[in-house]
């Protein structure tokens, strides 16, 4: 009986080369599968360096996080490119936008991601699993994306922790997820704060995914990722009345180099 499932997990071993060469669907299926296992089991393991190293919830633990993380590019064929990291060297606070793309993004996050920042995440994913337990230990700031008032008191909370515990805060303006190679129209809370408590804007964008990754096509590939860490925009001397144009600022810049790094014509 021992004998039969060792050949059957020997066939099953085989034939998934073949499979996935054949399939894409089967392709993409196994790969995302993979990926999720590998953050499952990976903050699974690291969970307990955190809490042994840093004591708990704190931003520090995002440089164990990251030095994992950062391995995983390899199980997948991902390279980065990567120039303007020196455009995170600000002194103080600072809020960071960057474009939303996919599940991949916690690669490109850690890749660049500069030491004491936080990121603003939604508050589903405290609840997924070692995956929550993870993010959350590494001190990341939950938002309720269904509730507008929630959202406004978690962007003040934003701007008071960055005041009281000298950080970067990292945020997505998009709001969501969006793999169409364009980018979604920005919400305005990360300006308002970035406006309110006078600290720098700095944008960072990736090229688009949709080269080696689509999941309407069952497309996921090896592939080059280009990172662009753009200057700071200073947000000294505005007011609430200015947020709609340095939202607009920020949008038309990074969509140009978003454009410009994934090799497509400016509209």
């Amino acid at each position: 009986m021992e004998l039969g499932w060792l050949l059957w997990g020997a066939a099953v071993l085989l034939l998934l080369p073949v499979l996935m060469e054949l399939s894409p669907a089967v392709n993409f299926a196994l790969r995302i599968g993979f990926y999720y296992l590998l953050f499952f089991v990976c903050s699974a393991l690291t969970a307990p360096v955190c809490l042994l190293v840093n004591g708990g919830r704190t931003v520090k633990n995002m440089r164990i996080i990251k030095t994992v993380v950062k391995t995983f590019k390899y199980f997948f064929g991902l390279r980065f490119e990567v120039k303007g990291l020196e455009n995170f060297e600000v002194e103080g606070p600072a809020i960071i936008v960057s474009n939303h793309q996919s599940i991949l993004d916690m690669m490109g996050l850690m890749e660049v991601l500069p030491d004491n920042c936080v990121q603003v995440g939604k508050k589903e994913l405290m609840y997924a699993g070692t995956v929550g337990l993870i993010i959350y230990l590494g001190g990341v700031i939950f938002i309720n994306r269904k509730s507008t008032s929630s959202a406004k008191m978690v962007m003040a909370e934003v701007a008071k922790t960055m005041a009281t515990d000298n950080v970067k805060v990292w945020v997505y303006p998009e709001g969501t997820r969006n793999c169409t190679g364009d980018l979604l129209p920005f919400k305005k809370g990360a300006f308002h704060v970035a406006v309110q408590a006078q600290v720098p804007v700095i944008p960072v964008v990736y090229s688009s995914f949709t080269t080696f990754y689509n999941p309407k096509k069952n497309l996921f590939t090896s592939g080059k990722i280009k990172v662009e860490v753009l200057p700071p925009i200073e947000t000294k001397g505005l007011t609430s009345d200015d947020v709609s144009e340095l939202t607009d600022r920020c949008y038309r810049t990074m969509r140009a180099t978003l454009f410009r790094l994934s090799g497509r014509p400016g509209e």
